[in-house]
């Protein structure tokens, strides 16, 4: 088992559907270290939710393995035979979707507490202590006792954030968690992110916001037809693509 920076292990990740005749991903290899933020671009249908959520198994692989802080996530049982609590694993990945997803009947504060107190074992005085200070970090402590009906879709998506940031994951993965927002509300949480990732916390971003690839990402993937068809740095993927379909897709949206 390696014990180095690699927190999740990607090899040869394959989901196919329709017998194969769909092939959402096919054959995606990549190691995300711990502290990494990477960002995945790429058209619509390239792969880039797929991948995202077979990390956390929402989608289970076809083929190929993902090891995460040394567990083969993608095998029923761990090397002694055990069945894997792939929650257990869960539980060390937060994850924040397009759409909130937020409890519509509880308050901002019952909907940081119910996990951390159900799943963790907090009691409802430790999660609410933590759940207030999560939410006075990105500007909603006086919003906790709204419902998610009285925010605005950018506030609904900050609590989002520090919801799943309230299990104490070791990796956030998002999944384009600015497409549903109006363009005036996708910088505040942005501005979230760019904290995020200043504080080192492992990041795997889908986005379309190229700029928040450019300035936040020390990693980029580009994804076409299930495949990752090149990957390197900001500078590299914006300043000198190589693949001719990357070229063609930054000519797009850049």
């Amino acid at each position: 088992m390696e014990t180095n920076d690699k927190l999740i292990q990607v090899k040869d990740l394959k989901k196919h559907y329709n017998k194969g005749a769909i092939k959402a991903l096919d054959g995606v290899t990549v190691d995300i270290n711990k502290g990494d933020v990477m960002v995945v671009i790429g058209p619509s249908g390239s792969g880039k939710s797929t991948f995202l959520r077979s990390l956390n198994l929402l989608e289970q692989p076809t083929a190929g393995s993902i090891v995460f802080e040394g567990v083969d996530i993608t095998k029923k049982k761990d090397e002694n035979g055990k069945k894997l609590d792939i929650d257990l694993h869960r539980q060390k990945m937060g994850m924040v979707f397009q759409h909130f997803n937020l409890f519509p009947h509880m308050t901002i504060l019952q909907n940081m507490c119910i996990a951390p107190v159900q799943v963790k074992g907090k009691t409802q005085a430790e999660a609410e202590a933590k759940a207030m200070e999560l939410l006075a970090r990105v500007g909603l402590a006086d919003r906790a006792d709204a419902y998610p009906i009285q925010l605005s879709g950018g506030q609904k998506q900050r609590v989002a954030i520090v919801r799943a940031l309230a299990m104490e994951p070791d990796v956030m993965l998002f999944d384009e968690p600015t497409s549903a927002l109006d363009p005036e509300m996708v910088g505040e949480v942005l501005d979230v992110m760019k904290e995020l990732a200043k504080e080192g916390m492992t990041m795997v971003v889908v986005t379309h916001e190229m700029g928040f690839a450019r300035e936040v990402g020390n990693r980029v993937l580009f994804m076409a037809d299930g495949l990752l068809l090149e990957e390197g740095s900001p500078d590299q993927i914006f300043n000198h693509p190589q693949n001719p379909r990357l070229q063609d897709f930054l000519s797009k949206v850049l």
